[in-house]
C-alpha cells in the first residue's frame, strides 16, 4: 500500500504520511518529537510555584473584573 509523500513545513524532508503517526501531518516524524516533549506538565504551571502567589493574583484578577463590571458611569 502507498501512502501520501508529504514535505515537513520545518524542515523540508519529505516524508510517508502513514496512519498513527504522531505529531502534526505537515512535519516529519523527527520534527514531531520535540513538541510532545514540550508540553505543559500537569498541575500548576512554573508562574505559581508560591501558592499564596495564586491566590493574589486570582483576588487582583476578580477585582479588575468587578472594577470593570460595576464601574459608576457618571
Amino acid at each position: 500500500m502507498n501512502f501520501p509523500i508529504k514535505t515537513c513545513v520545518v524542515c523540508g524532508e519529505e516524508f510517508e504520511l502513514r496512519p498513527g503517526k504522531p505529531g502534526y501531518a505537515n512535519r516529519c516524524p523527527a520534527c514531531s518529537e520535540p513538541e510532545a516533549e514540550t508540553k505543559p506538565a500537569a498541575g500548576h504551571s512554573a508562574d505559581y510555584a508560591d501558592p499564596h502567589a495564586e491566590h493574589e493574583v486570582n483576588a487582583a484578577r476578580r477585582r479588575a473584573i468587578r472594577d470593570l463590571l460595576y464601574r459608576n458611569e457618571s
